[in-house]
């Protein structure tokens, strides 16, 4: 198996001792779970607001992608963390605009009791790259 660290500047660095992304057997990409963070700044956008979280979360998670020469339409599963399932539909409504229904990857979205930095929303996914 090949491991490639996918790097870029275009997202926000790892707070932690984690990748942004790991592109996995060359085709397999594991992105980690990307909050609200400016890439350049490291501040919080959309304070307390999830649908302009949710919007720097999926570019976060597009710079990175893209960084590893995929796009959004090559994730194949995300997995969306919540503080509030109350803004399931404000989050969504987001996510529709990025993933159509038809060609959606799986999903899974939970409610949890806390995330970095007090964030309304993180999302992490994986994708498959095309063949070299």
């Amino acid at each position: 198996m090949t491991r490639q660290i996918i790097r870029t500047d275009r997202a926000p660095a790892p707070v932690g001792p984690y990748s942004q992304a790991i592109a996995a057997s060359g085709r397999m990409l594991f992105v980690a779970g990307q909050i609200p963070l400016d890439p350049v700044t490291g501040t919080i956008v959309g304070e307390g607001d999830v649908t302009q979280q949710t919007e720097q979360v999926i570019a976060n998670l597009k710079a990175i992608v893209d960084a590893a020469g995929a796009t959004l339409q090559d994730v194949v599963k995300t997995t969306v963390f919540l503080a509030d399932m109350n803004d399931f539909a404000a989050m969504n409504a987001v996510y529709a605009k990025y993933f159509e229904e038809a060609t959606a990857p799986a999903r899974a979205c939970v409610e949890v009791s806390r995330l970095p930095k007090d964030v309304r929303v993180e999302i992490e996914c994986i994708a498959m790259r095309s063949e070299d």
